[in-house]
């Protein structure tokens, strides 16, 4: 039996060949790439949904060099302090990074989520075991109380559905940006640069239990790496022509990384 429900009835999804059904009928297509599409149209009125091909090929590109892998280490030993077994959901998986290195360290029964077909291109090769479904984290095609831990790197925080879904005994397990995040880059884009806000908490269902913050600094000694982090960052998409020049000249670029990983229980 799937962790996936179906988006039209809520009755339990189950394989069946290349689709997933319900017993009321409604039937999914898996696509060649090994994902299931339970977006329905009427659950997001964007017209691009999710990270686009430029962005998601930048970070594969920019997460290969190993950058962020203090970051996956983190949330590995995270994920095995408070869960070391059961059902994972990645709620914005994209292409499999961090599901990837959490289906590898544990006896985990892994799914993800996440809105943009162009990133779960990769994830069924990232994670072969696992089952990913197009869907939105404001409405996740997801059992209530099916799901052990459930994973969130740099994605939205749908509090509402994740305490729907989460057992009683259940951990979120979060990585959020911190203040000095990225903070060189943006030094270089914008004349007055801002620090990162706090992440807002729903402290009404969850409690935060623990959290641990890491702070590094790395190298991007050549244009390809520089290129690829701007490109992977909402910042390429909300800067000026005349800002993002500014990087052009720059061969070598010290970087700042800083993020927390916060674990959360129900209350």
């Amino acid at each position: 039996m799937s962790h996936f429900i179906c988006p039209v009835c809520a009755d339990l999804l189950h394989r069946d060949g290349t689709s997933y059904k319900c017993a009321n009928n409604h039937s999914f297509d898996v696509s060649k790439y090994g994902y299931v599409n339970l977006l329905m149209s009427q659950q997001s009125s964007l017209k691009r949904h999710g990270d686009d091909k430029l962005m998601i090929n930048a970070r594969r590109s920019f997460l290969e060099k190993g950058f962020y892998e203090p970051l996956r280490k983190a949330l590995c030993e995270a994920v095995l302090k408070y869960s070391d077994s059961g059902v994972i959901a990645d709620i914005g998986c994209g292409e499999g990074y961090y599901t990837s290195a959490v289906a590898d360290c544990g006896k985990y029964d892994i799914c993800g989520i996440d809105i943009s077909k162009d990133a779960l291109r990769y994830t069924h090769n990232a994670v072969p075991n696992g089952e990913f479904a197009v869907a939105s984290a404001f409405h996740l095609p997801l059992k209530s109380g099916g799901i052990d831990c459930i994973l969130n790197v740099f994605a939205p925080s749908a509090y509402e559905e994740f305490n729907r879904i989460l057992a009683d005994d259940g951990v979120l397990v979060k990585a959020v940006p911190l203040q000095e995040h990225l903070w060189e880059l943006k030094s270089v884009l914008y004349d007055n640069p801002y620090k990162n806000k706090p992440e807002k908490r729903n402290e009404e269902l969850f409690s935060l239990c623990d959290s641990r913050e890491l702070k590094y600094t790395f190298l991007l000694d050549n244009r390809e790496d520089i290129d690829n982090l701007f490109k992977m960052t909402p910042y390429y998409y909300k800067t000026g022509r005349k800002d993002a020049q500014r990087l052009q000249s720059l061969n070598k670029l010290e970087i700042t990384a800083h993020f927390c990983v916060e674990i959360y229980k129900k209350r």
